[in-house]
C-alpha cells in the first residue's frame, strides 16, 4: 500500500517552512550541539547561498533556527508548479537580482534614515557620506543577541528608526516656518493650526489631500524601516563572520575619525546625529514639563497690580489709543536689500503724509518670542508683559487673572475697549481675558467680499469698518482698540491693493481684485516670487494704516503699531533675527515727549542701531512712561 501514500507526507523543508523554502530538503536534527551558527556536522563552513536561497521567503530565516544541516539521503521534493512561488526557481537570475536589489534598497533606507538631518539646509550629499555611530552599535547588538530577542530587537529598532525619521521630517517643516524644532510636549496643537492654514490657502480638497498624503507617508515609513531592519538583521546573521569584521572595522574607523577630526568640508565623517537628537529631545521634554512652574512664578510678579486705577495711564487720558499689529512685519522688510528700497519709499511717504496731517512718530525695535508663525503668542507677550513662547504658556496666561495692557486701560474706567480681529472666525473666549468690551471678528465687520487665501478681510476694509462701527461715532468717549491687520499673512497671494476709501462698500469690489491676484500655488514654486509677494503685502498693510490715520485721525489719536513676528525663512533668506519694528504716532507733542529718553528714531522707519527690547518689556515701559511718575 506504500504506493498509495502521497510523497508530500514526508517531513521535508516545504512542510516546515512553506512551498518556497530551500530547494534542498533538510532534516529536523536542529542546530549543532553548541546551538550556534558554527559549521555543520561535517565540519564544512556554511556555504554561500545560491540563487534559490537568496530569492525565497527564507530571507528571514536564521541558521540558528533552521531545521539542520543537509541530509543527502532525504527524499527529493516534489515538483513545484509555476506561480507566485514557483517563479523564483523558474527564473533564478531574476530572483537573485530582485533579492540583491531589495537588499541594497533596505541598506540604503536604514543608512539614509540614520544619517538624515532634521533641517533642510543640512540636506546635502556630504550629510550621507558619514559613519553613523548608532548603526555600528545596533549592528553589534543584533549580532550578539540570540534568535528570538534579535528578531524582537530588529522590529523595535525598525519602528523607532521610522518614528525618528518622521520626527526629523516634522523638524524640517518647523525649522522652515518657526526656525526651531518640533516640541514633543507643547507643539501638538500647532498641527491643527497647520491644517487650518492649508484649508484656507488651498481649499478643503487641498486640506484633505494633504492629510491623506501625510498619513500614508507615516505608515509607509514605519513599515519600510521595520522591514528593512529585519532584512538586514537576517542578512548579517547569515554572513556572521563578514558582518562581525565589517562592524569592527567601521567602529574602529568611527573612533579614528573622531580622534583625528576628519570632515567633509564642515561635516564630520563620524556622525552621532540621532543620539544628539534624542538627547536634545529628552532635555526639551524635561524643560517643557517644568516650564509651567517657571511661568507661574514669573506671572506672579506685576509692578502695577496694586496701583490705584486713577493713577494708571494718566498721560493718555482723553486720547484714543490704537494698538495695531501688522502680520509678519519683521525687520527683513526694512533691512533686506531686495525689499528695502520699496518699503523705505512707503515709510517715507507715510511719514510725510502723517506729518502733513499734524502727526509725529518715533520708531524702535522689539524682539518677538516667535518667528514665522504664532502671532497670538506675540500679541499676548506684548500685552501681558510675559514671555509667551509656547501654547502651554498661552493657555496658562489666558486662564489666569494676569493684567494685560488692554485690561489696565479698561480698569481705569476712562476708556471703552474694542477689538478688531478679522482673523478670528469662531468663538474667541480669550477676548474677555484681554479686557475687550466689544469684539468685531470677521463675521461682524460687514464684509461680503472674498477671502484672500488665509486673510478673511482686507486691511483697508477692516480699518474702514472700525471707523464705521466705533471710531466715527459721535459723542463717544475715548477708545482703546486692539486692531489686527491680517492681509500680510502667509501665503501672501493673492494680495489686495489700495482703492478709494469711498468705493469700499460692503467689500464686493474685492472680487475682481482677487481674480487679478496671483495663485498661491504658483507663487510658492519660487522663493523669489514669495519674497516679492510678501513685500507687496507689507506695502499694502502700511499704506492702509497710514491712509486711515491721515483720513480719520485727529489731535486726540495715538497709534502704536508693530509687527508681530518675522516671516518664514523662505522670505528672511537665512536671517535668524526675531526683531520687528514698533512705532508710536501722535498728534499731541506731549505724548512723544514722554518717551524722549527711549532713544527711538524719528519717523516710521527705525534706524539700524535703534534700541532693541524684548517684546515683553514694552508693557511696563509704556505704562511707566504714561503713568503719574512721568508727569
Amino acid at each position: 500500500m506504500s504506493h498509495l501514500t502521497p510523497p508530500r507526507q514526508l517531513p521535508d523543508a516545504e512542510t516546515e517552512s512553506g512551498p518556497d523554502a530551500n530547494a534542498d530538503t533538510v532534516t529536523d536534527t536542529g542546530t549543532d550541539a553548541k546551538g550556534s551558527d558554527a559549521p555543520d556536522a561535517g565540519g564544512t563552513p556554511e556555504a554561500e547561498p545560491g540563487p534559490q536561497d537568496l530569492a525565497g521567503p527564507e530571507d528571514s530565516a536564521d541558521p540558528q533556527d533552521s531545521a539542520g544541516p543537509e541530509d543527502s539521503a532525504a527524499p527529493q521534493r516534489a515538483p513545484v508548479s509555476p506561480g507566485w512561488f514557483g517563479w523564483r526557481r523558474k527564473y533564478p537570475r531574476v530572483a537573485r537580482g530582485v533579492y540583491i536589489g531589495t537588499t541594497v534598497l533596505a541598506a540604503a533606507l536604514v543608512l539614509g534614515a540614520l544619517l538624515l538631518p532634521n533641517q533642510l539646509d543640512r540636506l546635502t550629499v556630504s550629510a550621507f557620506l558619514r559613519i553613523p555611530a548608532e548603526g555600528i552599535l545596533l549592528a553589534g547588538l543584533l549580532l550578539a543577541l540570540p534568535p528570538r530577542p534579535r528578531r524582537v530587537t530588529a522590529v523595535v529598532a525598525g519602528v523607532l528608526l521610522g518614528l525618528l525619521t518622521i520626527l526629523k521630517c516634522i523638524d524640517m517643516g518647523f525649522y522652515e516656518v518657526l526656525v526651531r524644532p518640533f516640541d514633543l510636549v507643547l507643539d501638538w496643537i500647532l498641527l491643527g493650526a497647520a491644517t487650518e492654514w492649508t484649508r484656507e490657502s488651498f481649499g478643503r480638497t487641498g486640506e484633505l489631500f494633504a492629510i491623506a498624503a501625510v498619513l500614508v507617508l507615516v505608515v509607509a515609513v514605519l513599515v519600510l524601516t521595520t522591514l528593512a531592519m529585519v532584512r538586514l538583521s537576517n542578512l548579517m546573521v547569515r554572513h556572521r563572520p563578514v558582518a562581525a569584521r565589517t562592524t569592527l572595522i567601521l567602529g574602529t574607523a568611527w573612533i579614528t575619525c573622531v580622534t583625528v577630526g576628519l570632515q567633509f568640508g564642515d561635516t564630520p565623517i563620524a556622525a552621532k546625529i540621532d543620539a544628539e537628537l534624542i538627547d536634545n529631545r529628552v532635555q526639551q521634554v524635561q524643560a517643557g514639563l517644568q516650564d509651567a512652574r517657571v511661568f507661574q512664578r514669573q506671572a506672579a510678579v506685576d509692578a502695577f497690580a496694586k496701583t490705584p486705577p486713577d493713577q494708571l495711564l494718566t498721560g493718555l487720558r482723553g486720547k484714543d489709543v490704537l494698538f495695531t499689529f501688522i502680520e509678519s512685519y519683521g525687520r527683513t522688510a526694512i533691512d533686506d536689500p531686495a525689499m528695502a528700497p520699496r518699503i523705505d519709499e512707503v515709510l517715507k511717504e507715510g511719514t510725510a503724509g502723517l506729518k502733513a496731517a499734524g502727526f509725529e512718530s518715533r520708531s524702535g525695535w522689539l524682539r518677538s518670542p516667535v518667528t514665522g508663525a504664532g502671532s497670538w503668542l506675540a500679541h499676548s507677550t506684548f500685552l501681558s508683559g510675559l514671555w509667551i513662547k509656547n501654547q502651554q504658556r498661552y493657555r496658562n496666561l489666558t486662564s489666569s487673572d494676569r493684567m494685560t495692557l488692554t485690561r489696565y486701560f479698561r480698569r481705569t474706567g476712562a476708556w471703552n475697549t474694542v477689538g478688531i480681529v478679522p482673523g478670528v472666525r469662531r468663538a474667541w473666549p480669550e477676548g474677555k481675558f484681554f479686557g475687550l468690551d466689544h469684539i468685531y471678528d470677521s463675521e461682524h465687520l460687514g464684509y461680503h467680499g472674498p477671502y484672500f487665501s488665509w486673510t478673511p478681510v482686507p486691511d483697508q476694509f477692516s480699518l474702514e469698518a472700525f471707523q464705521r462701527l466705533e471710531f466715527g461715532k459721535k459723542d463717544r468717549g475715548p477708545l482703546m482698540a486692539e486692531i489686527i491687520l491680517a492681509s500680510s499673512h502667509n501665503p501672501w497671494a493673492p494680495v489686495a491693493h489700495m482703492i478709494d476709501w469711498n468705493d469700499l462698500g460692503d467689500g464686493s469690489v474685492f472680487e475682481q481684485i482677487k481674480k487679478e491676484g496671483k495663485d498661491p500655488k504658483e507663487v510658492w514654486k519660487n522663493a523669489e516670487s514669495v519674497r516679492t509677494e510678501y513685500r507687496g503685502a507689507i506695502e499694502y498693510s502700511l499704506r492702509s494704516l497710514t491712509g486711515f490715520m491721515e483720513r480719520y485721525g485727529d489731535k486726540n489719536t495715538v497709534l502704536v503699531f508693530l509687527g508681530d513676528h518675522q516671516p518664514v525663512p523662505t522670505v528672511t533668506a537665512g536671517s535668524t533675527s526675531r526683531e520687528v519694528p514698533v512705532t508710536i504716532v501722535a498728534h499731541d507733542p506731549k505724548v512723544l515727549d514722554r518717551i524722549s529718553d527711549w532713544g527711538w528714531t524719528e519717523g516710521l522707519k527705525p534706524a539700524k542701531d535703534a534700541p532693541v527690547w524684548a517684546m515683553n518689556k514694552f508693557r511696563d515701559r509704556f505704562m511707566t512712561a504714561y503713568g503719574p511718575s512721568a508727569g
